[in-house]
Parts: C-alpha cells; sequence; structure tokens
C-alpha cells in the first residue's frame, strides 16, 4: 500500500478535527494507528499535529516500522519510559495547546496520567473521528475485502465437502478455520460459531462437543481475515438431514428478508430505513419478537464498525461502505436461522460481495 494512502487520510483526520478546534489528535487506538499509518504492531499512540505526524512506540517493533513505513517520524521512547510519558515529551516538543484524545479508547489512567504530565495542555475529549474516515473504504481497501471474502467462501467449501454426522462443532469450527489459512487467510475474522440444532437459537453460539449428527441443521458464521487484516463476515445455515416443513417456512422469510434488505441499499438511504425493510417481513410472518439483533454492520480492520444497519442506525450510507446483511430468527428448543453476506454500497446502489449459495435447495447436504 503506498504510503501516499496513509498521509492523505492522515489530511482527511486534521481537516476533520477543525470543527473541534484542536491542534492535535493522540490516537491510541491500535486499529486506528494501523489505519493512519500502516504500522501492524502494537503497544503505540500515534501523535498527529498540524505539521507532523509521529509514532511513538518502542524498541521491539524500530526493524518492522522501518519496513511498514518507511516515511513516518518515530520516537522509540527508552525502556523506563512509559509510553504516557515519551507521549507527553512529544506533545511538549510540538508546543500543542489543545490536543483531542480519542475517549473511547484512551484509558482512565492514562489520560489522567497524561493531564499530570502536561497540566498547561488542553484536552479535548474526541470520539470516533478516525471510525468515521474508516466506515468509508477506499479501492485498495475494497479489494482487500473481495480477497478476505474469497478466502472464507474457499474454506467453506472445503469444510462443506467435509462435513460429516459424528463431527462436533469445535471439530467443524478448528478445520474451517485451517482451510481458510491455506487460502491465504492470516487467520480467521472470529471465533467461527458452529451451531446443531436448538443451539442456532443463540446467536453468539460457542462451537461445543455437540456433533452434528444430533440435529438436522447447524448454523455456521465465519469469516476471514486477510494479510493486511481486512476482515469478512458471513453466516449459513446447512440442513444434514431431510428439510422440515418448519425449517423450510423460516429459511423462505429470513431469506426474502436479506434480498429485499440488500435490494434497499443505496448511498443516501439510511441504515435504520435498511434495517426496517428486513425486520417488517420478519414482524410479517409472525416472527418479529426473534430477530433480536440488528441487520449488520460495517466491516473493514475491524470486525464489527460504522455504519450500523439497526433501528438506530441513523447515518446514511455512502458509497465506498461494506457492510453485512444478516438477518436472523432464532427459535429457543428448536433452533435458528441467520442468512449474512457482505455488502459494498455503490454510487448507484450496491454490490454482493459474497456469493456462497444460499436458495432453500442450495442447504442441503448431499
Amino acid at each position: 500500500m503506498s504510503t501516499d494512502r496513509f498521509a492523505i487520510r492522515r489530511s482527511k483526520l486534521l481537516r476533520s478535527l477543525r470543527r473541534h478546534r484542536v491542534d492535535g489528535l493522540l490516537v491510541t487506538n491500535s486499529t486506528n494507528v494501523t489505519y493512519l499509518t500502516g504500522f501492524t504492531g502494537g503497544d503505540s499512540f500515534l501523535l498527529v499535529g498540524q505539521k507532523r505526524a509521529i509514532l511513538i512506540s518502542d524498541g521491539r517493533f524500530a526493524v518492522q516500522i522501518g519496513e511498514e513505513c518507511p516515511d513516518l517520524e518515530v520516537e522509540i521512547r527508552p525502556s523506563l519510559e512509559t509510553i504516557v510519558e515519551a507521549t507527553a515529551r512529544v506533545a511538549k516538543s510540538l508546543k500543542l495547546t489543545r490536543l483531542g484524545f480519542e475517549s473511547n479508547s484512551t484509558t482512565v489512567q492514562q489520560f489522567e496520567s497524561l493531564q499530570q504530565q502536561i497540566k498547561s495542555l488542553e484536552t479535548v475529549s474526541v470520539a470516533a473521528a478516525v471510525e468515521n474516515l474508516r466506515a468509508i473504504k477506499d479501492a485498495e481497501e475494497v479489494t482487500e475485502i473481495r480477497q478476505a471474502v474469497i478466502q472464507a467462501q474457499r474454506g467453506f467449501d472445503v469444510l462443506r465437502a467435509s462435513l460429516t454426522g459424528d463431527m462436533t462443532e469445535l471439530e467443524s469450527a478448528h478445520l474451517l478455520e485451517h482451510a481458510m489459512r491455506r487460502f491465504g487467510a492470516l487467520r480467521a475474522s472470529f471465533e467461527p460459531i458452529v451451531a446443531v440444532g436448538s443451539r442456532a437459537a443463540l446467536p453468539h453460539c460457542r462451537p461445543s462437543e455437540h456433533r452434528l449428527c444430533e440435529a438436522s441443521l447447524v448454523l455456521i458464521d465465519w469469516g476471514a481475515s486477510n494479510g493486511r487484516g481486512y476482515k469478512s463476515d458471513l453466516t449459513r445455515v446447512l440442513a444434514t438431514g431431510k428439510i422440515s416443513t418448519k425449517l423450510s417456512k423460516i429459511y423462505r422469510v429470513v431469506l426474502r428478508a436479506q434480498l429485499q434488505a440488500i435490494e434497499a441499499i443505496r448511498p443516501g438511504v439510511r441504515g435504520c430505513d435498511v434495517d426496517a425493510v428486513a425486520r417488517s417481513i420478519i414482524e410479517e410472518a409472525g416472527y418479529g419478537k426473534n430477530f433480536g439483533h440488528g441487520l449488520g454492520h460495517g466491516i473493514g480492520l475491524d470486525i464489527h464498525e460504522m455504519p450500523r444497519l439497526s433501528p438506530a442506525g441513523d447515518s446514511e450510507l455512502k458509497a465506498g461502505m461494506v457492510v453485512t446483511v444478516e438477518p436472523g430468527i432464532y427459535l429457543p428448543g428448536w433452533g435458528g436461522v441467520r442468512i449474512e453476506d457482505d455488502v459494498l454500497v455503490t454510487r448507484n446502489g450496491c454490490e454482493v460481495l459474497s456469493s456462497v449459495p444460499k436458495n432453500l435447495q442450495d442447504i442441503v447436504l448431499g
């Protein structure tokens, strides 16, 4: 990735900070540091000023920083100096007077320590400034997400071809993650969810020793994190036995809700309005109380990013955003159905990035 791209991001950040009337921002969220610099290590802060941006780190990462962001100004703190002490020293050298800080990631201890170190420096809470920039992906980021989607889909193909009734949820999850790594993924985006039968009624079910043969359906929620850390997030339900009338009915409702919600995605539409499309279909079918989460969320360097597709999602969608669309119906004691794809908002509408088959006839294990 071009180092100019990171400089452009920092310039956009500075412009967005004008309304806060600060002359710098202390970035403490490690994902935001990566987004603004290209540095993928940890335990480092970024101080972004009007004329200079300085990465504050330690000797463990000196070589890595040189390789990943050679044009970035770096302050390698001595081993006896804390990162907050180093940050205070750098802030003094920049002669900052009004410093913004990421109030959604800076700890209370770090904040109080910084104030003690620089009593003359006015600190201003600035939340989600970088996250707002990250919500809109550039072309290179979309390419990275496409790769993560492909890695996830290929891993799922291997899993589906390998599933047997005596496999446990946990064994299936491990096989899926291993398969994604074989196709180039750095790791899974999150711990894969494999939920058999009634356990599929738990939206965030943790894989266990339950075997696939214990019920006639299994819900699988998974994603890949590619080499640069960009994520994908998908969900499918597979029928391990004959499709029952109940499964057929619920599956069709969820699929219709998802397809119509995807059709509603375009620039200018609010996240809550897209959510309402899917939610109204599920409510009309009599399952409104069984859809207890938002329709979707942004993905990128984090598995959950802005924007939100939920009843509370008031922000408008913009071209370049990538969101999940994942309606679900969950019936305690029976199971659940969730269908999830990754969707890119385009200038004229949207593009579904994932292509795992999801028609009812596609879910039966052959």
